[in-house]
């Protein structure tokens, strides 16, 4: 059975945990787009691996690793990945494999990514300054892009590079006033990277392929969120893929007909970094509270997460467009403690109600949330196992999310390690 794990908000929603425990029954995981600003958690026992590039089920020994097209590489991140997880005891020898056609994050993206937002000041997006959103520039203008398979090719490296940083110098200058870059360090650090990534490096299309062919299990790993979506989510305060399910056949050349399960991950409440619209923040005391007892600070940045309460419009239209079969909720446990909890049913813009989330980010801006609000409970969650373990109030709350977003939670985290989740199926 292959099956598509997705984000249903803004990131951050626990997708590593959920990749991680449907790994131990996959024979692939891919990672089928973004880069380096992603941040996925995963703990086993008392041992924590924050991953950036590499798919979550990296941690499974027995698991083969795809990075596919969709993806941009950042080789310095991924090798800093593979080292880590080597020393301690995770061997990705013989068993990751990158695409030829995945882009390359080098140093200039990482600078203009930089260069850009200073010069935004106030009107910034709001980016990791991972070079993600320049490489994926690079990428669609086509003349100015490196990807992996230039790497079997020092030669060919080399031409390019020399014409790209050139071009960088004066696209740089003129903008920024930037003094100009070096070509020589930075082909110094791409041979580095070609010694140790080269044997990585194939046609990972054909191997999926390959793969479906056989009936092997594959596992496709989305990064960030549906409401960051390129095309999708909330323009321009968004990522430069398609973070939503959407993504995965052009990230990874697998058509979704070849899915049988598309899953998407929740928490109990939302959470945004950076700017943008965001109508359910609560930029107060409860969102503090969900922020320290949820920790939510970024994996990749560190940088505390804006908090507010489950938005039922923005999942259930995430929801439909990624056509999700079912939901794993996490975080559920986070909420405990409150007197009442609140979720948000429509919005109201101007003077009309709606249940359908706004494409306009004006109409979004303006947006009012219509709450819901349902008792809390104080129960410690973090020992249940099964849905009859819950408090009666948290069994409602999941009911009415059900209820409003029409896909049924399958699973639901109550802590942030891999034996903290009940399942409401079989796996």
């Amino acid at each position: 059975m292959n099956c598509c794990v997705v984000g249903l908000q803004w990131g951050d929603e626990g997708k590593g945990k959920v990749v991680d425990i449907l790994a131990e029954k996959s024979d692939l995981v891919v990672r089928y787009n973004g880069g380096a600003n992603a941040g996925h958690t995963v703990i086993i026992g008392d041992q924590k691996y924050a991953l950036h590039l590499m798919p979550s089920g990296a941690v499974r020994p027995g698991c083969r690793c795809i990075i596919s097209n969709g993806v941009v590489v950042d080789p310095a991140v991924l090798i800093e990945e593979i080292n880590g997880l080597d020393k301690r005891g995770i061997s990705l020898k013989e068993r990751l494999f990158i695409s030829e056609n995945a882009h390359v994050v080098l140093d200039y993206h990482k600078l203009e990514d930089r260069l850009r937002e200073e010069a935004l000041g106030k009107n910034k997006i709001g980016t990791t300054a991972r070079g993600i959103g320049p490489c994926y520039a690079d990428k669609v203008g086509r003349s100015y892009a490196v990807r992996m398979a230039d790497f079997r090719d020092p030669q060919r490296l080399k031409e390019k590079l020399e014409t790209i940083v050139s071009y960088k110098n004066k696209l740089f200058g003129a903008l920024y006033g930037a003094p100009p870059m070096q070509v020589g360090p930075l082909l110094e650090k791409c041979q580095t990277y070609r010694t140790i990534l080269e044997p990585c490096i194939t046609n990972t299309t054909e191997m999926l392929y390959k793969a479906i062919d056989a009936g092997d299990s594959i596992l496709f790993e989305g990064a960030q969120g549906a409401l960051l979506d390129l095309d999708h989510g909330t323009f321009p305060f968004v990522t430069s893929s398609n973070a939503s399910a959407l993504g995965l056949g052009p990230g990874c050349g697998v058509p979704s007909r070849h899915v049988d399960r598309i899953l998407g991950v929740v928490k109990s409440y939302m959470t945004r970094v950076g700017a943008g619209p965001f109508p359910a923040e609560q930029d107060n005391e409860i969102g503090n509270r969900i922020r320290e007892k949820g920790h939510e600070y970024g994996t990749t940045t560190g940088r505390p997460r804006r908090c507010g309460w489950f938005d039922a419009v923005a999942v259930a239209y995430t929801a439909r467009l990624g056509g999700i079969t079912e939901i794993a909720m996490m975080h559920l446990d986070t909420l405990a403690g409150l007197d009442e909890v609140k979720i948000c049913r429509a919005y109201r813009i101007g003077n009309r109600e709606t249940t359908f989330f706004p494409g306009d980010l004006s109409d979004l801006t303006a947006a009012e949330c219509v709450y819901e609000t349902l008792p809390g409970w104080q129960e410690d969650l973090s020992e249940a196992g099964e849905m009859a373990d819950l408090p009666d109030n948290a069994r409602r709350y999941l009911e009415t999310v059900e209820s409003l977003v029409g896909v049924p939670i399958t699973m639901v985290g109550v802590g942030p390690k891999r034996s903290q989740i009940i399942y409401r199926k079989p796996l």
